[in-house]
Order: C-alpha cells, then sequence, then structure tokens
C-alpha cells in the first residue's frame, strides 16, 4: 500500500486475540491514536467487553482467533480477507500468534505497514516440553523472515527480548524498545496499608509459567511455620493455555486453606487496595503490566529474576528478587517483607517513584504513536 496521502485519516487495525486483554493493555493507547487523527479498529475474538470498546470509539470487528494452535490455515485465510477488505494504513498485531499468521498474511495482502508487539514470547519459549523445544527453532526462522519486512517494525519490553530477536536473525534496525504498555498513575495510586494480617496478593492468570505452584509451596511454608498471613491468587484458569493449572488443584489448595482465590477482577485498584504485598514468581515475562500497576500504588514487589521482571524491580529499592522455581527463596522473601512494615513502606514509596519517572502510560503511548509516525510517512 501507497504511504497515506496528505488529508487522509490513516486506518490503524488492532489484532488481538481476547477483547478483554485490548481492555486491559491497549484500549489507552488506541484512544489516543484516535485523538492524533487516526481511524482505530480493532479484530478480536468478542466476548464481555466489546461495548466499553466502542463507548471509546473504537470500531469493533468480530474475529476468532484462537490462542492454541487451532487452524491455522483457516486463521490465515480470515486474517488476509479481513486485511483486503479493511485496507489499513498500519496494522498492529498483539502477542506471538497474532505477529505469525498476521505478519504473514499481511504480506500477502500487500501491505507491508505493521508493528508488532512481541511480549515475553510466551510458552513457547519457555516450556520444557518436547514440542515447544522442536518448535522454537522453527518459529524463530520464520519470525526473522516475516519481521525483516521493509515497513514492519518490532515492540520488544525488554533487552532479553530485543537480543533473543536479534540472535533469531531479526535486524536489529526493526526493534523498537517500548517498556510495557505503561500505567495510569492517577487510576493506580497509594493508598493507606489496611489492617493487617499481612495479604500476599499474586495477580495474574492461573499458569505453572507465572510461578502459581511455586507461590502456593513457600504459603504452605509460611504457614505451616506460623506465619500469620494470607495468600491470595487473583484470576483464573486460562484453558487456552497449556500451561494453565487444572481447577482440581485450585480447589484442593483451598480446602486445605493455603490459599484463598478471588477469581478474576476488573478492579485491579480495589485489590491492590486490599494487599501489602505484591508477588509474581513468573518463568519470564514481557514486562508485567500488573507489577507496573503495584508499584504505581506504593506496594512492595517479590518477583523473580528474570526477563520482563527485573525490569520493573531493582532489588532491595522496590523489592526483592528471588531465582525462578525457587519456592524455598520466594519464602524467605515474602517473609521478609511480611515481618517489616517500614520496609513495605520504604519499598514502596520508591516503587512509585520509579514508575512516574520511567513506566507512565503517557510515555509509552508517545512512543508508540511516535512510531506510526515513522510508518506513515
Amino acid at each position: 500500500m501507497d504511504k497515506v496521502s496528505a488529508g487522509n485519516k490513516p486506518k490503524l487495525l488492532f489484532v488481538v486475540t481476547e477483547d478483554w486483554y485490548f481492555v486491559s493493555h491497549r484500549l489507552l493507547l488506541a484512544v489516543a491514536a484516535c485523538k492524533a487523527g487516526y481511524d482505530v479498529a480493532i479484530a478480536t475474538r468478542v466476548k464481555q467487553h466489546a461495548e466499553t470498546i466502542r463507548r471509546a470509539g473504537i470500531r469493533v470487528i468480530p474475529f476468532e482467533l484462537s490462542r492454541r494452535i487451532g487452524n491455522p490455515l483457516l486463521e490465515l485465510m480470515g486474517l488476509l480477507f479481513l486485511y483486503r477488505r479493511e485496507r489499513p494504513d498500519i496494522i498492529h498485531h498483539v502477542a506471538l500468534k497474532p505477529v505469525l499468521l498476521g505478519g504473514l498474511a499481511g504480506r500477502l495482502a500487500g501491505f507491508p505497514a505493521q508493528v508488532n508487539a512481541v511480549a515475553g514470547l510466551g510458552w513457547l519459549f519457555i516450556s520444557r516440553s518436547r514440542v515447544a523445544r522442536l518448535l522454537s527453532p522453527l518459529i524463530r526462522w520464520v519470525l526473522a523472515r516475516l519481521l525483516n519486512a521493509p515497513r514492519c517494525r518490532v515492540i520488544v519490553q525488554n533487552p532479553d527480548d530485543a537480543e533473543l530477536l536479534t540472535k533469531s536473525g531479526v535486524k536489529e534496525t526493526h526493534l523498537r524498545m517500548i517498556r510495557g504498555v505503561g500505567v495510569d498513575t492517577s487510576e493506580f495510586s497509594p493508598s493507606p496499608e489496611p489492617m493487617e494480617p499481612v495479604c500476599v496478593v499474586l495477580a495474574t492468570r492461573i499458569l505453572w509459567d507465572k510461578g502459581v505452584g511455586e507461590f502456593v509451596e513457600a504459603a504452605r511454608q509460611l504457614t505451616e511455620n506460623g506465619v500469620k498471613a494470607r495468600f491470595i491468587l487473583v484470576g483464573d484458569p486460562d484453558p487456552e493455555n497449556p500451561a494453565t493449572v487444572p481447577k482440581a488443584a485450585l480447589h484442593a489448595w483451598q480446602k486445605e486453606k493455603i490459599v484463598e482465590h478471588w477469581g478474576h477482577h476488573d478492579d485491579m485498584a480495589a485489590v491492590f487496595r486490599a494487599a501489602h504485598v505484591v508477588c509474581l514468581p513468573s518463568y519470564r515475562e514481557g514486562l508485567p503490566k500488573v507489577l507496573l500497576e503495584a508499584a504505581a500504588c506504593a506496594l512492595p514487589i517479590v518477583t523473580t529474576d528474570v526477563p520482563g521482571c527485573r525490569e520493573v524491580v531493582r532489588e532491595g529499592e522496590n523489592g526483592l528478587l528471588v531465582p525462578a522455581r525457587d519456592a524455598q527463596a520466594l519464602s524467605d522473601a515474602l517473609l521478609c517483607l511480611i515481618n517489616s512494615p517500614d520496609l513495605r513502606a520504604e519499598m514502596g514509596h520508591r516503587g512509585r517513584e520509579i514508575v512516574l519517572k520511567e513506566f507512565s502510560s503517557e510515555k509509552v503511548i508517545s512512543q508508540t504513536l511516535d512510531l506510526y509516525k515513522e510508518l506513515t510517512r
């Protein structure tokens, strides 16, 4: 497609698998793009959030794109038809599968201006399963060929992902480091610490590779040692993810009274007002929004020393870093914060400072809009 002619409103199309994820992670960006003069639409699986998106002035295009392997050929053809019908000036793909299939469909449709957000690189790159080990080299090879197109740019959220893609063959000139999706620091703001017992919150999809098993084991150790604290899981299992925790395991943990399960919450600011410590013992992330939101609320964090997580937490300043897959180290770090309200307050204050300086939504949105301008000039 030719670059946008003077006076025309450039069309921006987001491709995201789930409407709830778009609302949580990209809606503020989409609204800002509308205000900047773009005609914005979102192709996504429609569940409960379509009206929220429409009220924000974004056109919703229902589109089924499974997060599992699904039927890639059928989904590819669907995306090709969608792109030829919509004729967008920029396609913004979010997550690995939309990047792969959408990138190929975009090339076939003749619309080469693409922004591809590759966040965390997902189960395929961190799983120890045989399937993941077999597929990963092939996926890297395909990514390099798709992402090196002339008017294609790749958003990475941390240096480790940038290095991995570069080693896979993606040109450095095509990579743009935009650290996370930002956080609304007015919505997520400090509040008085709630009454004890201390509440330790893990807010995530209930997946093994988010460190849920280690969190439960750490909670079990602390509880058996007489520590008076509450350990809370916020979120639900994800049946479409191979790493999902079975509901039976979740029910068993609750029956043992090791953890509480609050399920999915749309109002995370309210969840954080009930928390003393936020924990995310993940195996790998892009740059986790939940940790940015927790830090904006001046909450201390315990997380793993892995790509993405260590971009948010500076050891000993706004939280504690522990090795991944290490329940004992996680237990020790949590105990340190459970026993020290002064340390919690000090780390929480520093976390808020870091977010205001480096991770505000305004900064992230500005960087992304600059990228759109680069592609439509």
